[in-house]
């Protein structure tokens, strides 16, 4: 899973995520576009740069692939961890219409045009790969985020076959990866705030039998963004230790 001579970009990477998944490509030979809202500084070295962008503005996001095509050539890979609950409300009678607005505003909006921005310059570098970010939580109820995060994720995974099958003509591989609950210092912080009973509850339904580690989501994102995984698109791989057991 080498990257040496392509560009990735990756949306989110201020998150705790997100830098570990710029850290892997960086560290597998890439030279890793930094995009995130907060903005982030030129890393150590000449492979890590950061480029300030709201994903919601699809104006900022056509700036931003241009950007990133000027300075670094490409962009060959597109990673859009952009997303999450966004500190919006769990239970369904708290949720306002902005909360919803922001959620979907971000994590499927923002997949859609960081992956609309992106294509036409993929496909004149000669193709490429894309990788989404869906989550459990589409998957199945989750205790930690809500209705409007669940809807989001469960729209990535159609957003991505449908990107598969309209990209692959063009060379570009659009796959996503389904994390389960990996404890970013957001997540844990909710995590933590549970019930002891529902943290309980969490641990006994991964038949693993444990919390996973960063790198245990990093690995997939590569393999998905590399040539190992040169005849696999439109797929969802889930990374949860086993807690969703699709049929």
């Amino acid at each position: 899973m080498r990257f040496d001579g392509r560009t990735v970009v990756v949306t989110g990477g201020a998150g705790g995520l997100g830098r570990a998944v710029a850290a892997g490509f960086v560290e597998a030979g890439a030279t890793v576009a930094v995009a995130d809202i907060a903005g982030i500084q030129a890393g150590p070295g000449p492979h890590l740069r950061g480029y300030p962008v709201d994903v919601a503005s699809p104006a900022a996001v056509a700036e931003l692939m241009r950007a990133v095509h000027a300075d670094l050539g490409g962009p060959h890979v597109l990673v859009t961890l952009a997303g999450g609950s966004l500190g919006t409300p769990r239970d369904l009678a708290d949720i306002a219409p902005g909360d919803l607005d922001l959620v979907l505003d971000v994590n499927l909006k923002g997949t859609f045009y960081c992956c609309q921005a992106a294509a036409p310059l993929m496909a004149a570098a000669g193709g490429g790969a894309m990788v989404t970010c869906s989550s459990i939580g589409a998957r199945q109820p989750s205790p930690v985020t809500g209705v409007p995060y669940a809807a989001a994720k469960a729209a990535v995974g159609g957003l991505t076959r449908r990107l598969a099958r309209e990209l692959g003509p063009l060379g570009i591989r659009v796959n996503a990866v389904a994390p389960g609950l990996f404890l970013t210092p957001r997540l844990a912080e909710r995590f933590a705030a549970m019930p002891d009973a529902e943290r309980r509850e969490v641990l006994d339904a991964i038949p693993l039998g444990r919390m996973p580690e960063l790198r245990e989501v990093v690995d997939p994102v590569l393999f998905l963004a590399s040539e190992a995984a040169s005849f696999i698109t439109g797929i969802t791989l889930d990374v949860n230790g086993g807690r969703y057991l699709p049929a």
